[in-house]
């Protein structure tokens, strides 16, 4: 829950880098939130015919998802010119792979290893 509240709090922040756990917990997290608005919004739209929650947290939640996936993409010494490979179909999935990667060991062009820096 802090990893998510930390992306939150930084949600305009495309410098840098982030660990993989602060990119898998917001995911996990963000997850989780869209699951029960979904479940909301299927009962408001039996009430009043239309549902806005989900889309209003999508919303919310566009610029920091953007902000921690640029910076994961970082952390593994990527551009975050990368993301557009997720309007690609098939070709997409790799983003998967390089958000699961580890991070580069020191320091890159994007900054140093978030997990060497004490906060």
């Amino acid at each position: 829950m802090n990893w998510y509240l930390h992306v939150l709090r930084n949600y305009a922040e495309f410098g840098g880098r982030s660990r993989r756990s602060e990119y898998w917990y917001f995911l996990l997290f963000n997850l989780i939130v869209a699951f029960a608005l979904s479940l909301a919004d299927s009962v408001v739209r039996k009430i009043l015919g239309f549902g806005l929650l989900g889309m209003m947290y999508a919303l919310v939640v566009l610029v920091p998802g953007i902000a921690v996936s640029i910076r994961r993409l970082h952390d593994t010494d990527r551009s975050g010119w990368w993301l557009l490979l997720a309007f690609v179909p098939i070709v997409g999935l790799v983003l998967i792979w390089f958000m699961a990667q580890d991070s580069d060991a020191g320091t890159n062009r994007y900054g140093q290893n978030p997990k060497l820096v004490i906060a």
